[in-house]
Parts: C-alpha cells; sequence; structure tokens
C-alpha cells in the first residue's frame, strides 16, 4: 500500500488532471488521497510545494515508462514513431491536461516554475540520447546542436499536445511534417560518401 506522501503526491496529478489548478486546494486533494487535509502540511509544508514535487514525482514516473524504449530508438524515423505512440498515449492518460494546467501555473508561481523545467528535463534528457545515437553518422551531425534540439523537440511536443486539444487535424499535419523531414534526413544518409560530402560542404558555406 503507498505510504501517505505518495498517496497526496498521486492525488495532487488526479486533482489537476480533473479539476484543473484552480480547483486545486489542500481539502480537493486530500479528499481524492483519502487522507486528512492537515497531511498535506505535515508532508510538504504548503500546496504548492505539494504540486511542485507532484510535478517531478509524475515526470520520473512516465519517463522511466518510456526509457527501454527511448534506448531501442535507432533512426529518426523510429525516434518520430515513437513521439506519436507516447503523444496518444499520454493524453490517454490525463497527462498532458495536467502538464498545462502546471506550465500555465509556472508562468507565475515561483515554485511551479522550476519544478516544471526539471519535469521537462526529464524528458528532454532522454530525446537528447536517442537524438545523439540517430544523428551520429549523419551528414547533419557536425552541424546540429543537439542538446539544443532536444529542448526544441520537447518544446515542440509540448506544443502539439495542448494544440491537438483545438485542432487534431492541424496537429496530425505537424507530425506528418515532421515525418517528411525525417525522410529527407534518411535519404541523405543513404547517398553515397560523394554527394555526403558536397551536402556537407554547403551546410558549411551557409551555417
Amino acid at each position: 500500500m503507498a505510504d501517505t506522501r505518495t498517496k497526496l503526491l498521486e492525488a495532487a496529478l488526479e486533482t489537476l488532471k480533473e479539476h484543473g489548478i484552480a480547483g486545486v486546494s489542500a481539502r480537493t486533494i486530500a479528499a481524492a488521497a483519502g487522507v486528512n487535509q492537515a497531511l498535506v502540511f505535515y508532508h510538504f509544508g504548503s500546496v504548492d510545494q505539494l504540486l511542485a514535487d507532484a510535478v517531478e514525482h509524475g515526470s520520473r514516473q512516465r519517463v522511466a515508462l518510456y526509457r527501454a524504449r527511448f534506448a531501442a530508438v535507432t533512426t529518426l524515423r523510429e525516434l518520430l514513431d515513437l513521439g506519436r505512440a507516447l503523444h496518444a498515449e499520454e493524453r490517454a492518460e490525463g497527462t498532458v491536461a495536467a502538464l498545462a494546467q502546471v506550465l500555465a501555473g509556472g508562468q507565475t508561481d515561483p515554485k511551479l516554475a522550476p519544478a516544471t523545467a526539471t519535469g521537462l528535463n526529464l524528458w528532454i534528457e532522454e530525446v537528447e540520447q536517442a537524438l545523439g545515437r540517430v544523428l551520429a553518422r549523419s551528414p547533419l551531425a557536425e552541424f546540429v546542436d543537439v542538446t539544443g534540439l532536444a529542448k526544441a523537440t520537447a518544446a515542440a511536443f509540448v506544443g502539439l499536445e495542448l494544440y491537438e486539444g483545438v485542432d487534431p487535424d492541424g496537429a496530425n499535419q505537424a507530425f506528418d511534417a515532421l515525418e517528411s523531414l525525417a525522410g529527407l534526413v534518411a535519404a541523405l544518409e543513404d547517398m553515397g560518401p560523394l554527394v555526403r560530402r558536397a551536402a556537407r560542404a554547403k551546410l558549411r558555406r551557409h551555417s
């Protein structure tokens, strides 16, 4: 059986998903956890701190579920396929709804902002490792800031997750465009060494 602290962390995430950040309070979280609301303050000191800890707790749990799948990625196409699967699974789980709420709250809350960034960085680390492997032998390798690209990928993913809520077709079109770009990279990798050298030289001139 989960201990009280873990119950409160998970209840905070469920409350965010169901009621949004405006509906989060010691009372609503304690009710979801089935404990006395005084325990919120006993274990975390404040509701804000509980939410901050819950964001990191939830991110660690979700990232752990995908770690082996990230590690198995060997091509950009596979990474995009994983992104599509992750997109669908996380939306069904309700994680996107919670993320939208804490991102909004983190704009003004000094405790939520760093906690939300920490949660996102856990995802970014997995994406960065996968991109590093995928691009290692690509003609693009020396021109790409893998860390920056991983952050841009995570930011784009968050944007697509939220965008789908208002325009599902548009979000799907964006994924299709990314897959087309992956196809272009794959085609470049399949070309002979002379073509790759020419492409690399042209990229250097324009970088």
